[in-house]
């Protein structure tokens, strides 16, 4: 018995150890290595870089705009203050959480005091599940058009042509506009300013 023991157990130690340095050394080194090579942007989080090389976010995490001058971002549950990279999640609130109510009635009431009228699309007043999606429908983005407009005294049609210029569609998913690459545009325009850095 106990020598069919040890002569099981050097076998199982050696594929262990095999095992632990193919899938735990060798693997995850060898994808690093092709990511690099092939996706080096993707492999580095896909950073966006102004004009003097300073990084001012990714172009797949979103990030906190509150600034009146540009499109907003969808409400997120990641961290306290929302946008909090190492606390990425949803809020894990079902439909009768009185909490998750009590939020996005206050969502729609903010909504309401932009000027944003009619139906309020849903991307607006309710967070992704990430907590740090980067991303709006048109129609989010196009409902804050007006004060977009207004703030920057430009007129509403050229804000919305942008929303349109910078709507994405692909085979997966709704079309959609990237918030920070849409304020990046806006700030790029003759009466645009620095990008107001968002709050940590």
């Amino acid at each position: 018995m106990g020598k069919d023991f040890s002569s099981a157990l050097r076998p199982a130690i050696v594929m262990t150890v095999l095992f632990a340095l193919l899938l735990g050394l060798a693997y995850p080194l060898a994808m690093t290595g092709l990511g690099q090579l092939l996706f080096p942007a993707q492999a580095n989080g896909s950073l966006v870089r102004d004009e003097s090389g300073r990084v001012v976010g990714s172009s797949v995490v979103g990030q906190a705009f509150v600034a009146d001058r540009y499109f907003q971002t969808r409400p997120s549950a990641a961290g306290s203050d929302g946008y909090d990279g190492i606390a990425s999640s949803g809020s894990n609130l079902g439909p009768t959480s009185q909490a998750l109510l009590d939020r996005v009635q206050a969502d729609v009431a903010k909504r309401r005091g932009e000027g944003v009228g009619g139906a309020l699309p849903a991307d607006l007043v309710t967070a992704s599940g990430s907590g740090l999606d980067p991303d709006l429908s048109p129609a989010a983005a196009l409902a804050q058009a007006p004060r977009i407009a207004r703030v920057r005294g430009m007129p509403v049609e050229r804000v919305r042509a942008m929303v349109a210029e910078g709507t994405e569609t692909s085979i997966f998913g709704d079309p959609h506009v990237n918030v920070l690459a849409l304020n990046r545009a806006l700030d790029a325009l003759p009466r645009g300013g620095a990008p107001d850095v968002p709050p940590r």
